[in-house]
């Protein structure tokens, strides 16, 4: 059977409808305060949050560097420059 747009985004749709209840989940169960550092700052704050946090930053870093990359391959291509191979 074809997989269809329609298809494709209901599937989209039960993922991140699912990520979202584990992700309350989560939350929920680590309500407790942590005391974080980071070089000169200090806050207390939930466990969940400051995992949260950690986890968007990486997935932005992710984000960017990805993006870094595929503009460089990009413009490698248009000038026809060969990939360099390691």
């Amino acid at each position: 059977m074809p997989l269809t747009r329609a298809g494709a985004a209901w599937v989209g749709v039960s993922v991140a409808a699912l990520m979202a209840i584990l992700l309350i989940i989560f939350l929920v169960q680590n309500t407790h305060r942590v005391e974080v550092e980071f070089l000169w700052m200090s806050t207390g704050t939930s466990l969940a949050l400051m995992l949260l946090i950690a986890a968007v930053s990486a997935a932005l870093i992710t984000v960017i560097l990805g993006t870094a990359r595929i503009v460089q391959l990009r413009k490698m291509v248009r000038s026809d420059t060969p990939v360099r191979k390691r």
